[in-house]
């Protein structure tokens, strides 16, 4: 029996839909860097991009279990000396940005490298309700069906 790997002719991407709200991000993030790897396919191969295009919507509305808003902090750095800054997951959510939040959260699941970087173009990330991808028929995955670990009730 030979091994299969899939050629890029072979791959079908395919468009998922996600609406976040209410879901726990480290388990949205895990999920949504499972689909933009094709670890979910049975043609998956390592070396190959034939991941699914992700658009993911209202990621304004993740939940972060614990204190995790208040304790988690984002660091970067502005290229001088003694130039590392911080901010707290709650000022990223109520910032201007609050997509962020779930881009790095699943950036920081894929594997670091060309083909990393290639797979975290495949996901959109909208803070709101509308995304311009009704073109492409996105399905759409319930995520909160899966698992009620998924979903924070408040």
């Amino acid at each position: 029996m030979k091994t299969y790997s899939a050629k890029a002719a072979d791959i079908d991407k395919k468009w998922i839909l996600i609406d976040a709200e209410g879901l726990i991000v480290g388990r949205l993030a895990s999920l949504v860097a499972m689909r933009l790897r094709g670890k979910h396919k049975p043609s998956f191969t390592p070396h190959m991009d034939d991941g699914d295009n992700v658009v993911v919507i209202n990621a304004d509305k993740v939940i972060f279990t614990g204190r995790k808003l208040d304790q988690k902090k984002y660091y970067w750095h502005t290229g001088f000396p003694g130039g590392i800054k911080e901010r707290t997951a709650r000022k990223l959510i109520e910032g201007r940005f609050p997509e962020r939040v779930v881009e790095k959260a699943v950036e920081r699941m894929l594997p670091r490298g060309p083909l990393g970087r290639q797979q975290l173009k495949n996901l959109r990330v909208y803070a709101g309700a509308e995304h311009p991808h009704a073109a492409q028929q996105p399905e759409a995955l319930d995520v909160a069906a899966l698992s009620k670990k998924n979903v924070r009730v408040i």
